[in-house]
């Protein structure tokens, strides 16, 4: 039998977090079997109530279940929806980050081919901090913000490394029916955290002062202001 969600008084199991993505106060969301989920009013984020956040050991052993190889056609279509937009606003030869690039880095290899320069870094599979001392004209994070258990801190790193003119492209599924939430298969996946709406990342780059556009479902293009050098 599926588990039915709730909305119990949220002062039975403590007190709301702020919202992990931008710090706005939460609402309770819905309770899923022994799991409690929050929404944020302001920016529309959904996510996961911090105590049961997966460890990093499971996170990692869960990460190595996927099958993500960068030679995979149809892995490759699927990132095709972040990487053509991206490569149609990207200056020839520019120098990039996949951030989140998980075993299988297929993105960065295709931007490779594309002519473009890219570092990686991942915190379990690539770990070597020293390319987040750089900046860079783009950085890519698809299908790692779901995991993010600090969102607003990993989104101001992000920013960070971009230099002004460059673009942050995130993939990542969102969440649109709140009567689905139960059952949605995104959800079900106990590595992911945090669930965001197209209104979340317009919400974020209104507050940055950011450009945000929306090619595609699910990927997000935003741009840090600035000329591009």
């Amino acid at each position: 039998m599926n588990p039915s969600p709730s909305t119990s008084p949220a002062t039975r199991a403590g007190p709301i977090p702020p919202c992990p993505v931008c710090a706005a106060p939460a609402a309770p969301f819905q309770t899923i079997g022994n799991q409690r989920y929050h929404r944020c009013p302001t920016c529309q984020a959904r996510f996961l109530a911090p105590a049961h956040r997966p460890t990093l050991g499971d996170e990692r052993a869960h990460y190595l279940t996927h099958e993500n190889h960068p030679d995979d056609p149809g892995y490759r279509r699927f990132l095709d929806r972040l990487a053509t937009p991206l490569l149609a606003r990207l200056e020839p030869g520019a120098h990039g980050l996949d951030y989140g690039c998980g075993p299988g880095p297929a993105l960065a290899a295709m931007l490779r081919e594309a002519g473009h320069d890219v570092a990686l870094y991942d915190p379990f599979f690539a770990p070597d901090p020293a390319p987040l001392a750089d900046t860079y004209d783009f950085v890519t994070c698809t299908e790692a913000a779901e995991h993010f258990h600090h969102p607003a801190e990993e989104f101001a790193r992000l920013r960070a490394l971009l230099r002004p003119g460059g673009w942050l492209a995130i993939m990542t599924c969102f969440q649109t029916d709140d009567d689905r939430f139960a059952n949605w298969r995104y959800r079900k996946d106990p590595t992911h955290v945090v669930f965001y709406r197209e209104e979340t990342f317009h919400h974020l780059a209104r507050h940055w002062g950011w450009s945000c556009a929306v090619p595609h479902k699910d990927v997000v293009l935003m741009q840090r202001p600035g000329a591009a050098t």
